[in-house]
């Protein structure tokens, strides 16, 4: 037996995503089953696995899926992977172009652009927005930060120098801090361009290293950067992977807008991942 599976990219965020109406993995195995996959060099390698697979009847979903990072945590929502979902439901005929899926975080509307490659996503309502947190690190460093929910918790704060910030020292000094225990938090280092486009980078809770580009924290970073002034209710971001995703602050809500990339799709021989 192999196992079928599709890879993933959205703006260098990658992902793994199954259909699980034909595999049908038990979900108390599934955590096994993305430190196993998404490991590099040894499985497929990457930044989080996805099921995707029918929903409860009553949930008004087109379809709905489990959400792994990589180190086998559940997380409530990933922007990026929302978009990569999306895309890969309409394409295996699970979900229209325009459709609902259902995450722990709640109903996600999205919608394919069927000609192209971008994917736009209407992520949850902000929460629990916290301006100007101090905060005083192990090292001595006093940094303000501010904080906001975006489906999972994110910590933003600013540099004139974002590129050259030291994000493998300052990422887990602040998501390991006491002030965003027990959960911790996500870390996203932002520069405000002078055009009021930001430039991001993101250490992500759960892969507990920098990625190429965080949905949810574009989206917060965002979100905060308007609340302090800094920029409009649209917003372009450039992210590490140097690509553009857009988010627009509406009344509706936030919506999230990038490429989703099928790169391609393969068969996985479970027994050389210990599955």
């Amino acid at each position: 037996m192999t196992i079928p599976f599709y890879k993933m990219q959205g703006s260098g965020n990658d992902f793994i995503l199954v259909d699980n109406n034909r595999l049908k993995v038990d979900r108390q195995a599934m955590d096994h089953w993305a430190r196993k996959l998404c490991a590099r060099s040894f499985g497929i390698g990457a930044d989080g696995l996805i099921f995707l697979e029918s929903p409860p009847d009553e949930s008004g979903a087109d379809y709905r899926w489990h959400f792994y990072n990589s180190d086998g945590s559940r997380a409530e929502m990933c922007g990026n992977g929302s978009r990569c979902a999306a895309r890969l439901a309409y394409e295996l005929g699970l979900a229209p172009a325009k459709h609902i899926l259902g995450t722990d975080a709640g109903a996600i509307k999205a919608e394919v652009d069927a000609a192209g490659k971008e994917v736009k996503v209407q992520l949850t309502r902000p929460r629990d927005l916290s301006l100007n947190i101090p905060l005083s690190l192990d090292s001595g460093r006093e940094v303000m930060t501010h904080f906001v929910n975006t489906g999972v918790p994110h910590v933003v704060y600013f540099s004139t120098r974002a590129a050259a910030e030291n994000l493998k020292e300052m990422g887990p000094a602040i998501r390991y801090h006491p002030r965003f225990a027990p959960a911790g938090t996500n870390v996203n280092c932002v520069q405000v361009e002078k055009d009021k486009s930001l430039f991001l980078r993101t250490y992500e809770r759960g892969v507990e290293d920098e990625t190429l580009a965080c949905g949810t924290g574009a989206a917060a970073a965002a979100v905060i950067a308007n609340a302090l002034g800094h920029c409009g209710p649209k917003v372009p971001v450039v992210t590490t992977s140097r690509e553009h995703l857009e988010i627009s602050l509406e009344k509706d809500g936030v919506f999230l807008r990038g490429q989703a990339v099928l790169v391609y799709t393969g068969e996985l021989n479970p027994e050389a991942v210990g599955l």
